[in-house]
């Protein structure tokens, strides 16, 4: 497996990534090696069925290692404490789910591991492991919707260009984070998702990204000019720079040539907004959801900003569009004469 850069952007030592990019970063074992760690407190009965269960999320229903990742956490703390699997019912999981909230967990993290214990339990079920659903009538707190403030398109160029100004000497890693910053703008991809690009995922002609997604869906992204320049400038003198022998086929290395941890990247992005006075210091998501803004307010379609962002519905692109909305009505109480 391709190791992972976990160097901070000076080169210091950082404990391994805890959300690493589909298919490409090393991590918590997620297959039967990894039994240690769905066993964390359980009784065997209970950890030998986490297991199997981890194995269909994988294998059967094509989810991420990230997903799995995230079902075993939250399932590890829900099942802990049963004797048995027999022994779990509807008032033991109302207590632990009580028990997180009461220790400060949000209502995005219950509902998270409510339809958590709904999954495992209807696969329990239906593989004959309960002889009845616990969780049928268990009860969901509807998560509230928070999306990260959007810097204006000017605040976003200034951000592009300081970091552009920084890179003028083609030191490796100013070229490398200009590029992750370009990159997350121009596309609107997950950080994870950039930091699991390869090198022949690139078509530089097309100026396109093939990205593999949640859910290991595939799409294809395109991206602009400044993009293209900045990707241009990396792969001749930055990722040269930067690569060993044992480097893996990542577009994005760290310092020490392993792929770029997302973390790292975070920590980029960061960095370089909170540079420019007066921008909202935002991460990544915060550039994806810019990016998805500033496509609705230049009039794209709003199925095309679906398509560019990998989801999986309509609905969450709507999200992406309070912004614009907002925009819609400063312009309908300026312009329309009955506003």
């Amino acid at each position: 497996m391709a190791r992972t850069e976990s160097s901070g952007p000076a080169g210091s030592p950082r404990p391994a990534a805890t959300e690493p990019a589909p298919r490409a970063v090393d991590g918590p074992a997620v297959g039967p090696a990894g039994a240690r760690a769905a066993g964390d407190g359980l009784a065997p009965e209970v950890a030998t069925a986490l297991e199997e269960f981890t194995g269909h999320l994988r294998h059967e229903r094509n989810r991420s290692p990230h997903t799995v990742r995230g079902y075993r956490s939250d399932l590890t703390d829900l099942l802990c404490g049963l004797p048995g699997l027999g022994a779990l019912d509807l008032d033991h999981l109302r207590r632990r789910l009580g028990a997180a909230h009461a220790a400060g967990a949000g209502r995005a993290t219950v509902a998270r591991r409510t339809a958590a214990a709904r999954t495992f339990c209807a696969w329990a079920v239906r593989t004959g492991r309960l002889d009845h659903d616990p969780a049928a009538r268990l009860g969901s707190p509807r998560a509230g919707t928070v999306l990260p403030e959007v810097p204006a398109v000017a605040e976003t160029a200034a951000v592009l260009d300081a970091v552009a100004s920084g890179a003028a000497e083609d030191a490796p890693e100013a070229l490398r984070d200009l590029l992750v910053l370009e990159l997350l703008y121009a596309t609107g991809i997950r950080v994870a998702e950039l930091c699991g690009l390869d090198v022949r995922a690139v078509d530089e002609s097309a100026r396109t990204l093939r990205v593999r997604g949640k859910g290991d869906r595939e799409r294809t992204v395109v991206f602009g000019v400044p993009a293209a320049r900045a990707l241009r400038r990396w792969l001749d003198h930055g990722r040269p720079a930067l690569a060993t022998p044992s480097s893996p086929p990542a577009l994005l290395l760290g310092v020490r040539g392993g792929r770029l941890d997302p973390r790292v990247a975070r920590t980029v992005v960061h960095r370089a907004i909170r540079a420019v006075p007066g921008v909202p210091d935002v991460g990544p998501h915060g550039l994806r959801h810019a990016a998805a803004t500033h496509l609705l307010e230049g009039g794209a379609d709003l199925r095309y900003v679906q398509e560019l962002l990998g989801h999986a519905t309509l609905s969450t692109t709507q999200l992406y569009t309070h912004v614009t909305v907002d925009r819609l009505k400063v312009v309908h109480d300026q312009a329309h004469p009955r506003a």
